[in-house]
């Protein structure tokens, strides 16, 4: 008899229940037995004993039994988490001011789109698309949820064509607020552009990208310095002229609303006068996306959050290395940062 069957006997396990591996260190005297079930198994419903309730997440649990002669005996098991059932309990009838973005899920341009309550910091909605269909479903969602598309006042998001065609469908009276941080991604990234082209001539920009798209006050002084000898001492650089640029357009973030269409319009045609291709994309960008980027100054709500969802999950996916699939990823993100109530499943 092979030393799982011994020990599931021991146990009294049932089936779907089976010890699958069982590990025994003599030195730390502790014996380790793992348990797990066949994927696609059904268990016993725990309120009413019916049979047939299939465990569709789960999380890893150990507990410590009684002991093996006189050496420590550990179970390790997954057992169901509830997450869907927990959801389906969520009530969204208060969400009014919604956040969503994307996060790679997988290598090979593969996705999550997050929708978030900016409001109460919690995940509403995660999908393996990025759609214009996508916000759809989240409506769809919502509404099985207790909410209306009506009473979304506001989404803040990057610039992604298909989500914006997607809210113009499906929350027409919804108002977008572009995030500030992906406007200053944006920018940052025309800098370093030309900052890259240049490098070509001026060796001497290598490995200084920090430098240039960072605020003064946030360097070292030795960063300082080499900003301060590239800035003032070379002033004919193409890339100290993008820098200016950019602290420039930063002053629009503390900018009346209502001098502010003033002040994109100054900036808009200095940068498309530059002759700095990058810094002429992004005005003309800016100037495609004014209503949204004007729109920050009366909301003042970004993706912060989001960023800090991303951040629980992209521990929680190192920690397990990996999921098998993406269903699994997303009830982890439920898991995590959902705020899901789950005593309303023991009443």
């Amino acid at each position: 008899m092979r030393d799982t069957q011994l020990f599931q006997q021991a146990l009294g396990l049932a089936d779907p229940w089976q010890v699958v591996r069982s590990e025994f260190n003599a030195g730390d005297r502790r014996l380790d037995l793992y348990l797990d079930f066949a994927p696609g198994s059904t268990f016993p419903c725990p309120e009413c004993s019916a049979a047939g309730c299939k465990a569709h997440d789960t999380e890893e649990k150990t507990w410590r039994h009684l002991n093996f002669f006189q050496h420590e005996a550990h179970l390790h098991a997954r057992t169901p988490c509830y997450v869907e059932e927990a959801r389906a309990e969520a009530d969204f009838s208060g969400v009014r001011c919604v956040g969503m973005d994307e996060k790679a899920s997988r290598r090979g341009h593969r996705y999550l789109t997050l929708f978030v309550d900016i409001e109460r910091s919690r995940l509403l909605f995660a999908t393996t698309t990025r759609e214009s269909s996508t916000v759809e479903a989240f409506r769809e969602d919502l509404e099985r949820h207790g909410g209306s598309g009506s009473q979304i006042e506001e989404f803040c998001l990057d610039m992604w064509p298909a989500y914006l065609k997607g809210i113009r469908d499906s929350f027409p009276e919804a108002r977008v607020t572009f995030d500030k941080f992906h406007v200053m991604k944006l920018l940052n990234e025309a800098v370093d552009a030309v900052r890259r082209q240049e490098q070509r001539e001026r060796p001497e920009l290598k490995r200084s990208r920090y430098i240039w798209t960072t605020n003064p006050e946030n360097l070292t002084p030795n960063q300082f310095a080499l900003l301060d000898m590239l800035n003032i001492q070379r002033l004919n650089l193409k890339t100290a002229r993008a820098y200016h640029l950019r602290l420039a357009f930063q002053e629009f973030w503390s900018t009346d609303v209502a001098a502010a269409p003033a002040f994109l319009q100054h900036w808009y045609f200095w940068a498309t006068h530059s002759r700095l291709q990058p810094m002429v994309d992004f005005a003309r960008m800016l100037r495609r996306h004014e209503a949204g980027i004007l729109r920050w100054l009366t909301s003042r709500i970004s993706n912060g959050i989001l960023e800090g969802i991303n951040s629980l999950v992209q521990a929680a996916k190192a920690k397990a290395r990996g999921y098998r699939s993406t269903r699994n990823l997303i009830a982890m993100a439920y898991l995590l940062a959902g705020k899901l109530n789950f005593r309303l499943l023991s009443t």
